[in-house]
């Protein structure tokens, strides 16, 4: 026999025994010794691409079980490893195709988290039937497990379906979901008061949706927000010293006020979003974080304060508008949308878990924390579905003080 064969055989049933042993790094180290003496063995592949993926060595692990599916495509647990690696890179049509093949060769039984996978990557694909399915597959599998009664609820809420998606909730939270989030997706499916979003909830959405922001936003959703907020601004020629951006995402706003502005700062919860907009060259500093210790954190006044389509997330306005006045200049202009509430209700949290506010909440607040009203008009913020979701553009300038 071979001499090099006989030595990889000996290291891949040494990898095996680390493997069995729990012992992962010695294990993924003996089965790169073994395919160093025999390459493109599928069984070492396997198992090595698998002990990656346990060791949570996803970029290392996914080429690796590329080729160990290529080469031997009937190995079921290397395509369900394959499919989670994918995942966790994002690669949706990837681990869907994988984890498909790796259920679908009825090798072994296929627990509940691999269900769970393939509903989450359907579900980011917007195949919303075939992502119901998979999670309806965990559940009868574990029905404790708390992140596919999450996912499904999300889904259904996302369909209308909302006295589902509550149930999906409360079963959520019965098996020890995120306390502060799932109450808020509650809310939101039942029509309930709840003044602010966890801040988590903010954070993650947006950090997920950094990557290509701005064109979806503009071109899929038409939005226009910071378009029609800042045209009367632009429109009166008017410069500004320093202006704050709450919320600024990838840059939007500065983009469209840096000729008229001296020096901008920006604030905003996505460390992702925050990266883009401190690589723009739009702004002096941007910081990440809340909007009102930002807010409440200014020593010195300012006369332009901007907040595109970002009370949404915010919900009660009480602690903004009066941190907003107390750093604001006299003469200043503090601009901002909001979504419309139904008609009768001031401030309502929504099945798409964004706020809206009623034109005579902001006049109410306004006249509380000192300012005047001297632009408040309603027009289109973006589309949904391709209809237009109506909004209000506000301009506030601090009353003067006696």
């Amino acid at each position: 026999m071979d001499t090099s064969l006989e030595q990889a055989r000996t290291l891949f049933f040494r990898g095996n025994d680390h493997f069995e042993a729990g012992r992962l790094n010695e294990a993924a180290d003996a089965y790169r010794q073994a395919l160093a003496m025999a390459p493109g063995r599928p069984s070492v592949l396997a198992n090595l691409g698998i002990t990656l993926s346990r060791l949570g060595q996803v970029a290392e692990a996914l080429p690796v079980l590329r080729q160990a599916t290529a080469a031997d495509p009937t190995h079921a647990d290397a395509w369900l490893a394959q499919g989670v690696c994918a995942e966790a890179q994002g690669l949706w049509e990837e681990a869907v195709h994988a984890l498909q093949q790796g259920t679908g060769l009825g090798q072994a039984a296929v627990g509940a988290p691999v269900w769970l996978s393939l509903g989450h990557c359907h579900g980011r694909l917007g195949r919303v039937a075939e992502a119901l399915h998979a999670l309806q597959r965990a559940l009868a599998l574990d029905p404790a497990l708390a992140e596919a009664w999450s996912q499904r609820g999300s889904l259904l809420r996302e369909q209308g379906q909302l006295r589902e998606a509550a149930h999906c909730f409360e079963q959520a939270l019965a098996h020890g979901a995120d306390e502060a989030l799932h109450r808020f997706y509650l809310a939101s499916v039942r029509g309930e008061a709840v003044p602010h979003p966890p801040a988590a909830y903010v954070q993650t959405l947006f950090d997920d949706y950094a990557e290509g922001f701005q064109s979806h936003l503009v071109q899929a959703l038409r939005y226009q927000a910071h378009e029609v907020l800042l045209a009367p601004l632009q429109a009166s020629g008017r410069r500004f010293e320093h202006m704050l951006d709450l919320g600024c995402g990838t840059g939007l706003c500065a983009q469209r006020m840096q000729g008229q502005v001296a020096r901008i700062d920006g604030v905003d919860l996505s460390p992702a979003m925050v990266a883009q907009a401190r690589s723009s060259g739009l702004y002096r500093h941007v910081q990440e974080g809340d909007l009102l210790p930002f807010l409440m954190g200014q020593t010195a006044p300012v006369d332009l304060i901007v907040a595109a389509d970002v009370f949404i997330y915010v919900g009660a306005l009480d602690e903004v508008l009066a941190a907003a006045r107390h750093c604001m200049a006299a003469g200043g202009v503090f601009a901002f949308s909001l979504e419309q509430a139904p008609a009768g209700q001031d401030l309502v949290l929504q099945p798409s878990l964004r706020y809206a506010h009623s034109s005579a909440y902001i006049e109410r607040l306004a006249a509380v924390h000192g300012w005047q009203v001297a632009r408040l008009e309603a027009a289109a913020i973006r589309e949904d579905q391709q209809r237009p979701v109506m909004g209000w553009y506000v301009h506030l300038t601090p009353v003067a003080s006696h």
